[in-house]
């Protein structure tokens, strides 16, 4: 038989964790008749801190940089106006593929996020979510002027100005806005530190996680997701 149950008595307990609707505590019927009680903050997120991928010894590291190196997957998230640059490089005149660099659809497929250009607030919140769902070793390439100082918008009430200080920036590729050979110009030197072993801004954020929080947190000011979204 079928239970009723006091939403708002429910929401009252839960009323210091996230409210978001998507977030609420709900109870679903099972085939078998039964009731499930569906908490997504417990169900669809990680409750423990993330740990650090550290780095192997000797040979084998080498030769998982060189190959992490030729295959970089980008999340195809356009979050700026730099976004525009990204299309032509799939096109026959810059053909980033034979460089080991393909789009892919998904965080969970992917390894490097390029921050195309300004960051507004309400995106950030989207950036941070998708970054971090994403598999280490993971890379940040920040793109355009925006991404260092605010560019343009630099004294805009809904932009950030300095992305390094919400998210780990491997690479930065300078201009408003960088033209496609540039951004391959970034991949190549992206590729470098990946080989030689110096691009491990993902274990950084992981060292310095209450940092990045606490400043993700002081300018999102509707902070409706948990902390951890691995």
């Amino acid at each position: 038989m079928k239970k009723d149950f006091d939403k708002d008595a429910l929401s009252d307990m839960y009323k210091d964790k996230f409210l978001a609707p998507e977030n609420e505590i709900r109870f679903v019927n099972a085939p078998d008749g039964s009731i499930i009680e569906v908490n997504p903050l417990d169900d669809y997120f990680c409750q423990e801190r993330p740990k650090e991928l550290k780095p192997r010894k000797g040979v084998v590291e080498k030769f998982l940089n060189w190959a992490r190196a030729e295959s970089l997957w980008v999340l195809g998230f356009g979050t700026g106006c730099g976004s525009i640059e990204i299309p032509p490089l799939s096109t026959p005149r810059f053909d980033m593929y034979r460089f080991g660099v393909q789009m892919r659809a998904t965080p969970r497929q992917s390894n490097v996020f390029i921050i195309s250009g300004y960051l507004s607030v309400k995106t950030l919140k989207r950036a941070i979510r998708s970054y971090e769902q994403m598999p280490s070793p993971k890379y940040i390439i920040a793109l355009g002027s925006c991404t260092i100082n605010g560019g343009m918008y630099w004294d805009s009430y809904n932009t950030i100005n300095r992305l390094d200080h919400y998210l780990p920036v491997d690479v930065y590729i300078a201009g408003c806005m960088p033209r496609p050979e540039a951004l391959l110009a970034g991949f190549g030197k992206l590729k470098e530190l990946i080989k030689e072993g110096k691009a491990e801004k993902a274990n950084e954020y992981i060292q310095n996680l209450d940092w990045y929080k606490a400043n993700q947190k002081k300018i999102i000011k509707d902070w409706n997701m948990p902390d951890y979204n691995w």
